[in-house]
């Protein structure tokens, strides 16, 4: 029992310290991506803005200010969209699409007994009409 119980606590703390350690990573990989990110936004605005332009160079805080403004002003890098969103495009473009997909599959379960009783006569005889129609051209 006293094993059962050690083997349990020893697993919490192994997963505690797991996502301990995920959060630590996800925390310093943001801190380095938006260092980087500014970084190259600096580089590539004193590289072309000044000579295309006439535009002055900026520092690394001034690059970050224009990061933080086009995402308030453009709303975005690439964003997110909604489930709900794209659900409710898909309703408006066809509007009897989810009725008819209900429709088709709840009379599924009379195929079976469909076939066993007429559904192989109603195919040869659509057999024989195709061939009927292909001998007459």
């Amino acid at each position: 029992m006293t094993d059962y119980i050690e083997h349990r606590v020893k697993t919490k703390i192994e997963s505690g310290v797991k996502k301990a350690f995920k959060i630590v990573f996800i925390i310093i990989a943001a801190i380095v991506f938006i260092l980087l990110f500014g970084y190259v936004t600096m580089r590539l605005w004193n590289w072309l803005m000044p000579d295309i332009f006439g535009l002055g160079l900026i520092n690394y805080w001034q690059a970050i200010g224009i990061i933080v403004l086009a995402k308030i002003l453009f709303g975005g890098f690439g964003g997110h969209k909604s489930s709900k969103r794209t659900k409710k495009s898909i309703e408006r473009c066809k509007p009897g699409y989810k009725k008819a997909l209900k429709n088709d599959f709840s009379n599924w379960k009379y195929y079976d007994k469909f076939w066993e009783e007429e559904g192989e006569n109603a195919y040869n005889e659509y057999v024989t009409r195709k061939k009927e129609g292909e001998e007459q051209q």
